[in-house]
């Protein structure tokens, strides 16, 4: 029995209308006959995509290839020697600078993007030379800051080769980089939201933190994620100030040297072609690393929104 459709008085009858965005290949060939640049735009933006997943999956593919079957329980010896090559100091190393790292760069980076976007004035002459210096410590290239610590932690202060020297230089890196994605994240947040906090009664301070902050994590955890990269990634630097010890059995302590994990990668492709295995087995930890750090990261973010 066919349904039949009763029309009320004043209505239309849409079932015929078919949605604009909804077009058949024809509809699709017959606009890019119209329009070839069009055509030639998708073309170009498919070949991109294609070109851009395909780097990413070879060089995962690849390095997971030579990677995997060089992994051994010597690589994962809580003490290092000569035979087993373990990445256990380096690892640790590696955890405790980035930990104390975004420590430091995301507290201080977090509470100045705060003080420019919520309590200084957009015409402050102050605010725009900050934002400036930030956007230009930013790009530079991480080697100056190596140099920079080793001059000042390193000889100056006469720390010699520390994990703390080479944790608060990464932080002093990746700061800039935190301070502006959350500035960022911080204007993004809608005006109607920090007024309709005060209307409420809410004061400033707490409508930072229980308004403004939870809508803005998305785009500061963000830059964490990006900071987090950045130092796991990083080699020169922590060269110049951590140190390059690839033997440093004890990673507990701050005031010692000791290597990272690309900084071993570093000193192993030096010694020759004998160690190829070992450094695509701790180009894999690598990558395992930098998913979990994000993971967590992301994680924490999502709890922080819901929290609050």
């Amino acid at each position: 029995m066919a349904k039949e459709m009763v029309l009320r008085e004043g209505e239309v009858d849409i079932s015929h209308i078919v949605p604009i965005n909804r077009q058949t290949v024809k509809d699709k060939l017959r606009a890019y006959r119209n329009k070839p640049w069009s055509f030639v735009l998708f073309i170009l933006i498919a070949i991109a995509t294609v070109l851009a997943i395909g780097a990413v999956l070879l060089v995962l593919i690849f390095t997971l290839i030579q990677g995997i079957p060089n992994f051994s329980a010597d690589l994962f010896a809580w003490e290092w020697t000569s035979s087993n090559l373990s990445m256990m100091p380096a690892l640790i190393n590696t955890l405790v600078i980035a930990i104390l790292s975004l420590l430091i760069a995301g507290i201080i980076g977090v509470f100045a993007a705060i003080f420019m976007v919520e309590y200084a004035k957009s015409t402050n002459i102050f605010v725009k030379i900050v934002r400036v210096a930030a956007e230009t410590l930013a790009g530079i290239p991480s080697i100056v800051y190596g140099i920079f610590g080793m001059i000042f932690f390193v000889l100056l202060f006469g720390w010699g080769y520390t994990l703390l020297g080479g944790a608060i230089t990464m932080a002093m890196m990746i700061m800039p980089l935190i301070m502006r994605t959350t500035e960022e994240a911080l204007k993004a947040v809608p005006d109607s939201f920090r007024e309709g906090s005060f209307a409420l009664g809410a004061g400033k301070l707490r409508t930072i933190f229980r308004i403004i902050l939870p809508a803005a994590v998305p785009g500061i955890v963000s830059g964490i994620i990006l900071g987090l990269g950045r130092v796991v990634g990083e080699t020169m630097a922590l060269m110049y100030t951590a140190g390059s010890v690839i033997n440093a059995a004890d990673p507990s302590g701050l005031m010692e040297q000791g290597s990272t994990l690309t900084v071993y990668m570093y000193m192993l492709i030096s010694e020759g072609n004998a160690y190829y295995g070992q450094v695509w087995a701790i180009a894999v930890v690598l990558i395992i690393l930098t998913v979990i750090i994000n993971g967590l990261a992301e994680f924490i973010g999502n709890k922080l929104k819901k929290e609050y």
